[in-house]
């Protein structure tokens, strides 16, 4: 499973609550929104923004309207309908209602964490009081250790193995 890819898709899920929490605050170009997300590093491209309000105005969550610019084209500046602002009051709810379940399940799994770190220390307690065994060239049972200065001839081996 790809860390990165998952952490795309959580992004993704909230995108639409976030960009209409960003429009509630009042009237807002589409580049103040693309700001607040990227400074909440959301991470979101023009290529993702403007198909997702373009959404959102269909469903009539958002309305726009244009305003002319000194310096270039005029400019949409979007806003809540009020179904908009009754939707984003029922996603805020759910938000809220994700985290608080969210944190329990964190909250439960580090209790249990923090439970059993005692069990652990035991068990490394209990791994380091076994007896360590003998280094030896080969693993075979019935071999002594090489004696040091014996080159590499190992001595004591059984004569039948020989």
């Amino acid at each position: 499973m790809n860390l990165e890819n998952t952490q795309v898709q959580m992004r993704k899920g909230i995108l639409e609550f976030c960009i209409l929490k960003i429009i509630s605050k009042g009237e807002v170009y589409a580049t103040d929104v693309l700001d607040e997300l990227k400074s909440a590093r959301m991470m979101v491209v023009e290529g993702t923004l403007y198909p997702l309000l373009t959404r959102l105005r269909k469903a009539e969550l958002v309305d726009y309207k244009w305003v002319e610019s000194t310096s270039g084209p005029p400019r949409k500046y979007y806003t809540l309908t009020k179904k908009g602002t009754g939707f984003l009051t029922q996603l805020t709810n759910t938000w809220e209602e994700l985290i608080t379940s969210t944190n329990q399940i964190l909250e439960f799994i580090d209790g249990k964490k923090k439970e059993s770190e005692p069990i652990k220390e035991v068990e490394k307690e209990a791994e380091s009081a076994k007896p360590r065994r003998k280094t030896t060239r080969s693993t075979k049972k019935d071999q002594k250790p090489v004696k040091k200065g014996t080159g590499d001839k190992e001595v004591g081996k059984s004569k039948d193995k020989e």
